[in-house]
Formats: structure tokens, sequence, C-alpha cells
């Protein structure tokens, strides 16, 4: 038995919020959309992971979600600007990432995150 798939499930009054933060911002595709909920996500295959947590790092809360991305700065220029509420970072960690904490429109902490060189 593989594990194919895992999927964080964020509970919505209203799923259209989302779009703006995933879709928008991020440039995550909706993959399936059924009104009353929608997956966002990449058209490349993502590596299967779950991580559990009793800190966030650097004296961080744990966040609901991480987001890889390959341009940190470019997102985290394009959050700001749309007024997505700043917690953390951006910040160079010392286990290799650079990374900032922001709030989705559903009141999610997530870890925006880019592995450095």
């Amino acid at each position: 038995m593989k594990v194919l798939r895992i999927v964080a499930n964020v509970q919505a009054p209203d799923i259209t919020m989302a779009r703006r933060f995933y879709q928008d911002i991020l440039g995550l595709d909706v993959i399936m959309d059924h009104g009353w909920i929608a997956t966002f996500g990449a058209p490349r295959s993502m590596t299967v992971q779950l991580s559990v947590a009793s800190e966030g790092g650097s004296g961080t809360p744990v966040p609901d979600l991480s987001i890889e991305v390959d341009d940190l700065d470019a997102v985290f220029k394009a959050v700001s600007a749309a007024g997505f509420p700043i917690e953390y970072g951006p910040a160079d960690e010392p286990w290799g990432v650079r990374r900032f904490y922001v709030r989705d429109p559903l009141g999610k902490l997530v870890n925006i995150l880019v592995h450095k060189n």
C-alpha cells in the first residue's frame, strides 16, 4: 500500500474568498470545483508530505499550511500589495529556508517558503 496524495481541507463559509489568494496570488489551478468544495493544485506532481510540529521554528507558531514557491520575493510583494497580513518575516532560517507567514482570507496561517541554494 502506498499513499498517493494528501489533501489539506480548509473549512470556509465561502470558498470564493480562497480564489483570490490561492489562484490569483499563488497561481494554483482550480483542479476541481463542485461549488461547495474547490481544490487548488499545480500542474506538476506534488510530493506527498505530512509535517507534525510542536512549534513553527524560530519561536513561531505552527502554521496551518506550508507552501514552497520558486520566487519568494515575488509572492511577498504580491501578498503585501493585496493587503494580506504578514505575520512573520521574510526571514532566513538556520535550517536553509527563507520564508514568511501570511494570513490567508480564511484566517489560516500560511508559511510561504523557498529553499536556499
